[in-house]
């Protein structure tokens, strides 16, 4: 059983039971412990609070008297020792992305057979630094001395960092000796997704029809496919929304691909002045989300008001049906992190609004009018269940794509914001560096944080890469001030850098689009399109001189969205990417980042 404390790894924690052969449901963090009486074990996941803070989520203790064994993780970890007569307290130095744990001795029961060194992925703010009675610690690092601690007698383990995540690289082996030896859990497997969330449907969806929002992107291609096989195309209808906000011919190449498929149950709609009228002059990149998710709803209603779908509208304007007589709801490929980012749970910080989150669409979820058929997987669990539905490989593994499309991608400034970046603030970065004049948003000890992203302006061969990678992770731990690190591949010292007041316009959107593209077929040319998981490329309305633009290259490793590694390209695809890039109007420096998630989230805003 998995307590949620209201991180965004409490998912990802049961996913990896299931991945171990057995079953976790997640409760709440105050569930009773009569409530978890017979389950093998329990597991406190992470969270954005500190345990000695006011109002902060807390376990019922008599878990203890249960007599199973039990395994904090991060806030799970301080939430242990601070219940049993522990201490803990906000962390000398913060830690945020790979570390290097030491194991303590060979007698550890948690960390049988594991080596005495490895990698561990951190994301904290607090530490645990007195133990509690009967407990000894069971690994360090550099600055966290009770990095994990265990008290075999009773079976209760915690570890600061987080062993679900695939940048904990022994993490899975060590929770599945948790599970499956220490735990002892019962085995289970799941057949097939596809059986399993087609019961759901058509339990959620009985005998109506479905209205499917189709973005173009992977979970709402696959969420729609599942859907019309499963209720057969004439109880479906895909609406794909052309916000002007998509890649390049992303729209039509949709449209084929679904109809070389057999579904002609798909719509497009070319709504992209909208999109642009609503967003000019809009900056807040909350804003921004809030707006097209309304008017991504408004178009809806607009297509709907023309066909006969009767019942999509975000509150009841008629009296309830009766069982017998059909009606539509809402369909939305949303996925687990979209949920959890977006404050889904109890304790989660919201990282950011996500546009199929708005407020009609969350009271139309309240009133059980939108049915979300993914909305517990994450990315690669729905690729294989794409894949398991019949869809072809080159659709299931296209680069995931923001819902909100390059609004997100493209930054934006007003008069009043526009302003100089700082040239060499930090007197520890041993290298030519600048303080960026834009903000982005980050996650840090699973919270959001929206704070500046500083350039290194030295690249290879005047300093060798792996200082600036060391930097990219050191910085944001150490410097509070950032959470992004960046490598300019076109500058070696830069005079001058300035922010200019642009919005999002057809312009910059088109120049956006042209630069993906490019991204696009180098990958694809390099045969690299594959080995990375997501390459955002990000405008910025910065440059050396007032008008200026920057474009950012984000290319990540990740399998779940949850965490990610920045990816380091060979050198060559670099500056072939980037010598086609400086060639776009306007554009005065490519930046590749370096951050890894957390701190940085993968999207920019």
């Amino acid at each position: 059983m998995v307590l949620d404390f209201g991180g965004q790894y409490a998912h990802l924690i049961a996913r990896r039971v299931r991945e171990c052969g057995a079953y976790s449901e997640i409760l709440p963090p105050d569930t009773p412990a009569a409530t978890l009486k017979g389950v093998a074990g329990i597991i406190l996941s992470g969270g954005p609070q500190s345990v000695y803070a006011d109002a902060s989520p807390q376990a019922d203790r008599a878990i203890f008297d249960l007599g199973v064994p039990i395994l904090g993780i991060c806030y799970g970890h301080q939430w242990l020792a601070h219940a049993l007569g522990g201490k803990v307290q906000p962390g000398k130095t913060k830690e945020y992305g790979s570390t290097a744990l030491t194991v303590h001795g060979l007698t550890s029961t948690l960390f049988q057979g594991a080596p005495e060194h490895m990698t561990v992925w951190m994301s904290h703010g607090d530490t645990v630094i007195s133990l509690p009675a009967g407990f000894a610690v069971a690994a360090s690092s550099q600055d966290c001395a009770i990095a994990a601690m265990e008290d075999p007698i009773r079976k209760i383990y915690g570890v600061q960092f987080h062993l679900e995540v695939v940048h904990t690289p022994l993490g899975k082996e060590i929770l599945c000796h948790f599970v499956q030896d220490i735990c002892k859990a019962p085995l289970w497997s799941l057949e097939s997704y596809a059986q399993e969330i087609s019961e759901q449907i058509v339990r959620e969806v009985r005998n109506k029809k479905v209205f499917m929002l189709v973005s173009g992107g992977v979970d709402s291609t696959v969420a729609f496919t599942l859907l019309n096989k499963t209720l057969g195309p004439a109880r479906v209808f895909g609406l794909l929304i052309d916000t002007g906000l998509m890649r390049k011919n992303e729209a039509r190449e949709m449209h084929d691909a679904l109809a070389k498929l057999g579904y002609e149950n798909l719509h497009v709609e070319n709504a992209s002045e909208e999109f642009f009228q609503n967003l000019h002059g809009v900056c807040d990149p909350e804003e921004k989300r809030r707006i097209i998710g309304q008017t991504f709803l408004d178009v809806q209603q607009r297509v709907a008001a023309q066909l006969p779908f009767d019942g999509l509208e975000p509150a009841p304007a008629k009296p309830e049906r009766s069982e017998g007589e059909a009606g539509w709801i809402l369909g939305q490929g949303t996925i687990y992190p979209d949920t959890i980012e977006t404050g889904g749970t109890q304790y989660a910080d919201q990282i950011k609004t996500h546009h199929n989150r708005i407020e009609q669409i969350q009271r139309m979820i309240e009133e059980g009018r939108v049915i979300e058929p993914l909305k517990e997987l994450y990315k690669d669990e729905v690729r294989r269940l794409g894949e398991e539905l019949g869809l072809p490989h080159a659709l299931v593994w296209r680069h995931p794509f923001p819902g909100p499309g390059l609004a997100v991608r493209i930054l934006c400034c007003r008069d009043e914001e526009a302003r100089a970046g700082i040239i060499n603030p930090e007197p520890r970065v041993p290298v030519p560096h600048a303080a960026l004049p834009i903000l982005s948003v980050g996650v840090q000890g699973d919270s959001r944080t929206y704070r500046a992203a500083l350039a290194l302006f030295t690249p290879p061969p005047h300093t060798p890469r792996d200082i600036h990678w060391d930097l990219a992770t050191r910085i944001p731990n150490e410097l509070p001030a950032y959470n992004r690190v960046l490598l300019c591949l076109t500058c070696t010292t830069p005079s001058h850098i300035v922010s200019s007041a642009l919005f999002l316009t057809h312009e910059r959107a088109e120049l956006l689009r042209e630069a993906d593209a490019i991204v696009d077929q180098e990958m694809r040319r390099t045969g690299l399109y594959e080995t990375v998981w997501q390459f955002p490329v990000v405008l910025l309305p910065v440059g050396a001189h007032p008008g200026g633009q920057s474009l950012v290259l984000r290319p990540v490793e990740s399998t779940e969205a949850m965490t990610a590694n920045a990816a380091r390209l060979p050198e060559n695809v670099l500056i072939r990417i980037t010598e086609r890039l400086v060639k776009l109007p306007g554009i005065d420096f490519v930046f590749d980042d370096l951050t890894s998630k957390p701190p940085a989230t993968i999207e920019w805003e």
